[in-house]
């Protein structure tokens, strides 16, 4: 079949890092062009492509099937509307939008355009994420009681992003790290049914969060989410306890810092992590009490966009939808109002 037209519509971490990478190796893409407002930095990479000045440039070109949405979240409704009013396919970075309203709108009128929609979740094809999942699919835990996962860091200086650090909707770690982490914990255990948040600005003149602690309740269990800045000494990334036992694993996957490296997808290595990442698994099997420790499962973001050609040419399903992608502005705006309000928010109310 014909390979898709993709155009990005920006070139800067993510473009260059998360997106360019796997859509030109992979054959059933062609990376077709890139919004670059005055430089030519993607040509010098992928000299074979075109470079638009202007949003309406791409939106112009026939030839383009499905445009990439990786600006600054702010802008992310604006211009992810205009690709769908024009009958092109979207790739829209997390977080999908800053409000839910506004997703509502994209998705009902991307039905009415009769147009996809995908939201850039490429976290699910992290290696922990996948070896969680693993264990969470075995049941060797029994019920879970309580799960908590981090995505920390030391960085206690303010982004030389400037539309990073302006108190504007959708900016702050809740939107960037925190959409990760919400959306695995409903791809683990669902949509929780009420929300508690904490959040703060630690760094010196932060005007944005780059703190949160957020409590998700479920009818049997608690998940408990957490991001800083100011974490030099990592705790694991993932810690779960069931009735039957637990399991404990670092935060750990190869592909971004083998992107930024300048290393392209597709090697036989490609995200496999050292041994020494093994999550430590402690719990009863068959009547005996085991402690071992698993491998970590291979990572993997080329998955996301194989999906979204089985999508487009097979119609399968996508690898995240946008329905799945409001659920996780569903439970940031909860969690918002939660800190505003210093209570928990039922969902359903929410």
């Amino acid at each position: 079949m014909q390979p898709i037209n993709t155009a990005l519509c920006s070139y800067g971490m993510s473009g260059k890092v998360f997106h360019a990478p796997f859509i030109s190796v992979n054959p059933n893409f062609n990376l077709y062009g890139v919004l670059e407002r005055t430089k030519n930095l993607a040509q010098e990479h992928y000299p074979n492509i075109k470079t638009f000045r202007s949003l309406e440039d791409i939106l112009a070109d026939e030839s383009i099937e499905l445009v990439v949405v990786n600006t600054p979240n702010i802008t992310h409704y604006e211009f992810s509307k205009k690709v769908i009013s024009v009958g092109k396919h979207l790739v829209v970075e997390k977080p999908f939008t800053t409000t839910v309203s506004e997703a509502k709108e994209l998705i009902q009128l991307a039905k009415t355009k009769n147009v996809t929609i995908s939201v850039y979740h490429n976290r699910r094809y992290d290696s922990d994420f996948k070896t969680v999942q693993s264990i969470l699919n075995d049941g060797c835990l029994g019920d879970i009681v309580e799960a908590e996962f981090h995505y920390d860091r030391y960085n206690p200086g303010l982004s030389y992003k400037t539309h990073k650090e302006l108190p504007t909707p959708g900016v702050g770690s809740l939107y960037d790290l925190g959409s990760h982490l919400i959306d695995q914990a409903i791809q683990f255990f669902g949509l929780p049914h009420a929300v508690q948040a904490d959040l703060d600005a630690y760094r010196p003149n932060s005007k944005v969060n780059d703190y949160f602690d957020l409590k998700l309740f479920y009818p049997t269990h608690r998940v408990i989410l957490k991001s800083s800045y100011y974490v030099r000494e990592p705790l694991p990334g993932n810690i779960l306890h069931g009735k039957k036992g637990s399991f404990i694993k670092s935060k750990a996957d190869i592909q971004e810092a083998e992107l930024i490296a300048g290393n392209m997808p597709g090697t036989p290595e490609w995200g496999i992590v050292p041994d020494e990442e093994k999550g430590l698994l402690h719990t009863e099997k068959d009547g005996r009490v085991i402690k071992e420790y698993i491998p970590t499962a291979r990572g993997n973001y080329m998955d996301y966009y194989n999906g979204i050609y089985e999508a487009l040419r097979n119609n399968k399903p996508l690898p995240v939808s946008a329905e799945e992608g409001m659920l996780v502005i569903k439970v940031i705006e909860a969690a918002l109002k939660s800190h505003s309000e210093q209570k928990r928010i039922n969902l359903n109310n929410s």
